[in-house]
């Protein structure tokens, strides 16, 4: 069976036992603040299990993509070193909320496995959770007397908290599982080992290919348990190792998931994969194809590679791909982006976003190997200058600092500094390099370290958004938690009535106060968790239970929701004028400020942003009215012409904002007009990565102050140039400071001509050499000028200057060609900084250097004279 029909099997078995089979979520997680991606099967439905949301049904199945590379999921360090470890994987599941339980979830995988797919009853074996004393947990009878109705008792093993305890992260709904492997391996290796002593011990060909999660519990942040309001069932299978088990191959890379890509990457290199585990060339390619797909999956849901955040595991994932295929495939030019075309071809039919961000995410990954490589090439420079410093200074270990720096500042991967340094016979000191690695990481942890306690709650009841209509409201708090940070100690509160409008959708949350007559707190940020709209305040009420009057900063919500607006105005206007290719790819919505991030590969003309100015303000002005449909039928919604964004996740039902022509499904707060958005004036376009533009525009109040503060700004230019006209004085200026600088020009041509004689006359005799130190005060350029005539002119000669110009010290070093075999331009000058406290370089025959130290000019003037 191909991998496709594979997924086809599953997914119509499940569809055959009353699953309703829903698309995969978006692998980029933007609602919840304890994951960056999703990392399981589960994670979209993990509001069903809290009891925060209805289930769209009782019974669900699908293929999930998922990403293991932070947190307590971290598979990235094992790819490429292994076969069956991946960043990017698809995991198909099935679930169960409040239907059935262990005994239909056990029966449903036998019968998926052995009968519909085929696999020998005498490869699997199943595992079972055996009890934790620690957490009063006892083993799981249940699943083992339903398990061995369908399996001899002798391949049920009993397994600990560490495998048979699923949990997501920290905190959160976790419960027993029951893991069910396969033995791959041949029949004369089973003679050997049994393979109940394989399971769980990291053999290759003895792996877990199912995982029956039955989902108990919630995980508090205090570490105790809860019972879930319901029991559900939660199974992830591994796509990839169930090909190799259906395929008969002993490595999820021979299977037909990624041999079209190993073949491409085979083809692009001219290196070929035989399969070997230790062999570096193939733990690139394994590598290469892996990261690929996480990459490119990544982005086309919406997440860029950046410095920070999301955005840094995609660049760092990408950086580890380039950095292997650098290294072990001989590959020096882009070559990863071309992989896009053959992952499409492979996946584009299940994962319709891999066709529509096709050509987003080759220039992206296109761009992105492009910069990273010429990082290496800078970083290949400073690590030859730090290995000739270290060799000259008599060292066999590279300082710690400097080869952290490289990796730290400049991105320059590690591993190739030590492979490099290696070839010269010295090493890195791999305590203290990892000693730095460990700082940096402490101090990143402690800048974001939160600690979060576990809910209070007042009263179990479903909170209520009046934002949408009003920016205040009577309530009251029906849970609460403490939260601690850098900053100190503060409460989120949930409230039954809130006009707290959560950050999300690009908006920044909302602030105010929450008060009545006894107590007032400030309501610092507004966010969502979980489905819960949880807004931060500066302490805990006395009395939690009292009515408090919620109120919203009305004039931040004000100028909020009106670059909202603008934004929907602004994507219209930019796919009229640019091309219906234009995409929305990011925003910031706040009071201050908007930025749209959209798709678009060439830089916007000053035509194409007026044009664009120009329709926005006259939609503006147009006067029209916001048709909000809060609540309907995602498909009425497409139909009726809403644009979805992808990479976000839709629900059955969504609210469409609607301003004539614009229609988006949007949860943000709007006008009621698009009067009320006075003016829109765009500030900036610049790239903000490869075939993204950003846009950062301001609207209403802000549109009125930057006008404002322009007439002011003119009013004073019109004061200082003593006339109305300002652009012609102006312009005036600029042509008699053109003049004077020809004057000036000619001037300094002039003394240096004077100059370059009285040099020429003050080289002194230094056996069969000559040498001339000088100081002066021209300009840099002018000194360049006289070096390099003088040492083509005078044979046998250095030429050393010493420069003060406009305050600053500067050394210029000349070496005649017939001296290049002897002195060293390069050499000189850098020994001479040291007196200035600077540093430079050049060629053999040219170098300079700057400093700090202006009266250390002396010392490097005397220093020069005894070369």
């Amino acid at each position: 069976m191909t991998s496709q029909e594979i997924r086809q099997k599953f997914l119509d078995y499940f569809k055959s036992k009353d699953h309703l089979i829903v698309p995969s979520a978006p692998i980029v997680l933007k609602d919840d603040p304890t994951l960056m991606f999703s990392n399981s099967g589960m994670t979209q439905f993990k509001d069903f299990f809290l009891g925060y949301k209805t289930p769209t049904a009782p019974r669900i199945a699908d293929t999930q993509k998922c990403l293991r590379v932070s947190g307590k999921h971290n598979d990235l360090d094992d790819v490429g070193r292994d076969t069956y470890h991946h960043t990017m994987f698809e995991m198909l599941g099935n679930w169960s909320f409040g239907d059935y339980f262990k005994k239909d979830a056990i029966a449903f995988a036998w019968e998926l496995l052995t009968e519909v797919f085929g696999i020998p009853k005498e490869n699997l074996y199943v595992t079972i959770f055996e009890g934790d004393a620690s957490e009063n947990l006892e083993r799981d009878q249940d699943a083992y007397d339903f398990w061995k109705s369908h399996i001899s008792e002798d391949r049920i093993i009993n397994g600990n908290k560490k495998d048979n305890f699923w949990e997501m992260g920290e905190s959160g709904p976790c419960g027993p599982c029951s893991e069910i492997h396969v033995d791959l391996r041949t029949p004369e290796e089973k003679a050997k080992v049994s393979g109940l002593d394989l399971v769980n011990n990291d053999h290759p060909q003895v792996v877990e290919v199912w995982n029956l999660v039955f989902m108990e519990f919630n995980r508090k942040a205090d570490k105790s348990l809860e019972k879930l309001p319901a029991q559900h069932v939660d199974t992830g299978m591994g796509f990839e190792r169930l090909c190799m088990a259906l395929q008969g191959k002993s490595s999820n890379y021979d299977t037909d998931v990624f041999t079209p890509l190993i073949a491409k990457v085979e083809e692009l290199s001219g290196k070929k994969y035989t399969g070997i585990l230790e062999d570096e060339k193939d733990i690139a390619i394994r590598v290469v194809v892996d990261h690929i797909r996480a990459v490119a999956f990544a982005i086309a849901d919406g997440q860029l590679p950046s410095s920070g955040g999301a955005g840094y595991v995609i660049r760092r994932i990408l950086r580890r791909g380039i950095s292997y295929s650098y290294r072990f495939l001989d590959m020096k030019e882009p070559f990863l982006y071309t992989l896009v075309a053959v992952l499409q071809e492979q996946m584009g039919k299940v994962f319709p976003e891999l066709e529509k961000q096709g050509t987003l995410v080759t220039e992206v990954i296109k761009s992105e190997e492009e910069s990273f490589l010429k990082k290496i090439e800078t970083g290949l420079i400073r690590v030859e200058k730090l290995i000739q410093q270290t060799i000259a200074d008599n060292q066999k270990v590279l300082p710690t600092l400097a080869v952290f720096e490289l990796y730290d500042t400049y991105g320059f991967p590690d591993d190739l500094t030590r492979i490099i340094a290696e070839e010269k016979g010295l090493t890195i000191d791999e305590k203290d390099f990892q000693a730095e690695r460990k700082k940096q990481q402490d101090r990143s942890k402690q800048d974001s370290a939160q600690k979060v306690y576990d809910w209070v709650v007042l009263e179990e009841k479903p909170e209520n958004f009046v934002g949408y209509d009003q920016i205040e409201s009577e309530t009251y708090i029906t849970r609460y938690r403490k939260v601690e940070n850098k900053d100190g100690e503060f409460y989120q509160v949930v409230l039954s009535s809130s006009p707290f409008y959560p950050e999300g959708g690009g908006q920044v949350g909302d602030k105010g106060v929450l008060e009545n007559a006894a107590e007032s707190f400030e309501v610092l940020e507004t966010k969502k968790e979980n489905g819960l709209i949880v807004s931060l305040i500066s302490g805990l009420p006395k009395d939690a239970g009292a009515v408090f009057y919620a109120k919203a900063n009305a004039d931040d919500r004000k100028n909020s929701q009106a670059n909202h607006s603008v934004t929907h105005l602004l994507h219209e206007a930019l796919r009229e004028v640019l091309g219906t290719h234009v995409e929305q790819k990011g925003s910031y919505v706040g009071p201050d400020y908007l930025r749209f991030d959209f798709s678009h590969f060439n830089k916007m003309t000053e035509e194409e942003l007026a044009l664009v100015e120009e329709k926005v303000n006259h939609k503006i002005k147009e006067s029209i009215a916001l048709q909000e449909f809060r609540s309907i039928p995602i498909q009425e919604a497409l139909d009726k012409g809403a644009m979805a964004l992808f990479g976000e996740k839709y629900g059955d039902s969504v609210r469409m904002i609607q301003f004539g022509s614009s229609k988006e499904l949007c949860g943000g707060t709007h006008v009621k007009n698009t009067i009320e958005i006075g003016h829109f004036k765009i500030t900036s376009e610049a790239s903000a990565a490869a075939g993204i533009r950003r846009i950062e525009a301001i609207s209403g109040d802000k549109s009125e102050e930057y006008f404002r503060n322009l007439e002011h700004q003119i009013h004073e230019l019109s004061q200082l140039l003593k006339s109305k006209d300002v652009v012609r004085s102006v312009e005036k200026l600029m042509e008699e400071n053109a003049s004077l600088k020809s004057e000036v020009e000619a001037l300094k041509k002039e003394k240096a001509k004077g100059e370059i004689g009285e040099w020429k006359n003050a080289y002194e005799q230094k056996g069969n050499k000559l040498l001339l130190v000088k100081k002066t005060s021209l300009d840099t350029g002018s000194v360049k000028d006289i070096v390099f005539q003088l040492k083509r002119e005078i044979p046998n000669s250095v030429t050393i200057i010493l420069s003060d110009a406009d305050g600053k010290p500067m050394i210029t070093v000349g070496v005649s060609d017939d001296l290049a075999a002897d002195y060293q331009a390069g050499t000189i000058v850098k020994d001479l900084a040291k007196e200035i406290q600077g540093g430079g370089g050049g060629n053999p025959g040219f170098a300079t250097a700057g400093g700090k130290n202006l009266d250390g000019l002396e010392n490097a003037y005397q220093k020069a004279l005894n070369i």
